[in-house]
């Protein structure tokens, strides 16, 4: 177990190297100058879009609605346990580009969630597929290659529900319920196990029910304990924002929390923020793409508008307070008896109880474990969409539904380093195909992006009816 933990770690150092994060910011940067900053400068038309609830002409599902079931998949473990995490390994800094990743990320999301729609298809039972594997396959100017990226992209997408949508999840509940309550890591794995085959066994319409109610109530709940934490410890706010900002950007530096120290070095800073902020809003994964391509909708941009506000929710907003309460609540650099830094879900929960005691470790407790289970349920349909496009066949798909729920338990009962490489390493290879695919489709994407956008002038600047009240 030594040998393959240590085999994973290396694996994910060199995929994580410079040459992906140059990848990731780069394809990123690239679109955003090619788009005129449209991403950032629409991006309060992009909100009001999301909140109004508007349907498209030929659309049948709200904006909010298809934006929920797509946050159902990102908003999770990432957000409390990945930035924490993050802020250990890569320090305090690496929250400033977990941020910075996701603004130019903004781009990225645009891209590949237009592109989704844009050459989606139906399946033999009638609904709706898409996604990067469907885009390549289709639309890709070079026709071999395309049909072999999009065969990888699939297959490293179901790995990576393996991974990212599944095992860190039930990995991070079973260490928060047991950290918050003592409940035996395999206990929580078998209950895992049997929730999630019950409800995937129901297909999309039970995953969506289940989705849209639990992930905007935990998240504004969880919201407001954060802002609580940060409203206690205002005095030691400054300090904590002193430590983020100097770290972001030196080349070997010490982080002392008010209990230990951290030293990291840049990479470990650029590394663990950008990977921490991939795994959080999946930006230049694709896999918000797969969700994308379900919504009834027929303007490609509008969606892809859409779903590029997740990255806000997300990271921007929730990822930032989690943050934010590590920083000035003292925890970071605190060590547990046997002398290990703590990080991850107890790193959230010391914050937390620091605050409330033993009713705020309980809380981060239950909160991650409704996050993590919404994302459990939300990924196996973006894995099962990968999966069907391998095999060519929906009813087979049962098949990896129960792989998928059995895939639980092993991922509530190994290592947290374990389970977090592996979910590197698969976020990393996944995100190759799709942005070879997003770079060289990206005068697809301009075309369409300025065409939406002179659409939209010509209606703001045609004169109301006179005989509707104003």
């Amino acid at each position: 177990m030594e040998t393959i933990a240590a085999f994973l770690n290396r694996l994910d150092e060199l995929i994580w190297g410079p040459w992906l994060i140059t990848l990731i910011i780069g394809t990123g940067i690239f679109l955003m100058i090619r788009l005129h900053f449209l991403p950032i400068r629409n991006f309060f038309y992009a909100l009001t879009l999301t909140i109004s609830g508007e349907r498209s002409s030929a659309g049948s599902i709200s904006p909010l609605s298809s934006l929920t079931t797509e946050l159902a998949a990102t908003i999770g473990t990432g957000n409390i346990v990945g930035v924490a995490t993050a802020m250990i390994l890569g320090g305090p800094g690496a929250l400033v580009w977990m941020l910075l990743s996701s603004l130019i990320g903004l781009s990225t999301k645009l891209a590949e969630s237009t592109l989704s729609v844009k050459f989606r298809t139906r399946n033999s039972e009638g609904q709706y597929v898409g996604g990067p594997m469907y885009t390549l396959y289709r639309a890709f100017p070079l026709k071999r290659p395309g049909k072999y990226l999009a065969v990888l992209f699939a297959v490293f997408a179901v790995l990576a529900s393996f991974g990212m949508g599944n095992m860190t999840q039930s990995n991070s509940i079973s260490q928060a319920l047991a950290e918050g309550f003592g409940l035996p890591e395999g206990t929580t794995g078998l209950i895992l196990t049997l929730l999630v085959i019950l409800v995937v066994l129901g297909g999309i319409n039970s995953i969506s029910k289940l989705s849209l109610w639990l992930v905007p109530a935990m998240a504004l709940i969880y919201l407001l304990g954060c802002l609580a934490v940060i409203l206690v410890n205002i005095d030691h706010l400054g300090e904590g924002l002193t430590q983020i900002f100097s770290m972001a950007f030196s080349g070997e530096a010490l982080a002392g929390g008010f209990g230990g120290g951290l030293v990291v070095t840049l990479q470990d800073t650029l590394r663990y923020g950008i990977s921490r902020g991939v795994f959080s809003n999946e930006a230049g994964l694709g896999a918000g793409g797969i969700t994308a391509a379900v919504a009834e909708t027929d303007d490609p941009v509008r969606q892809g508008y859409i779903s590029m506000t997740g990255i806000f929710f997300d990271t921007i907003l929730i990822c930032s307070l989690t943050g934010l309460v590590l920083a000035c609540s003292g925890v970071l650099g605190l060590r547990d008896p046997s002398g290990q830094l703590l990080t991850g879900s107890a790193l959230a929960i010391a914050a937390f109880s620091s605050v409330f005691g033993n009713v705020g470790g309980a809380f981060v407790s239950i909160a991650i474990s409704l996050f993590a289970f919404a994302t459990i349920i939300a990924w196996e349909y973006q894995g099962e969409k990968a999966f069907e496009f391998l095999v060519r066949n929906s009813q087979t798909c049962i098949i990896y539904r129960f792989v998928y729920g059995l895939v639980t338990f092993v991922g509530a009962v190994c290592s947290l380093e374990m389970v977090w490489d592996f979910s590197d390493i698969m976020n990393g290879l996944m995100a190759v195909p799709n942005l070879i695919c997003i770079l060289v489709m990206s005068e697809t994407v301009r075309r369409d992006v300025f065409a939406h956008q002179r659409t939209r002038a010509i209606a703001g600047s045609r004169p109301k009816s006179k005989g509707r009240s104003q």
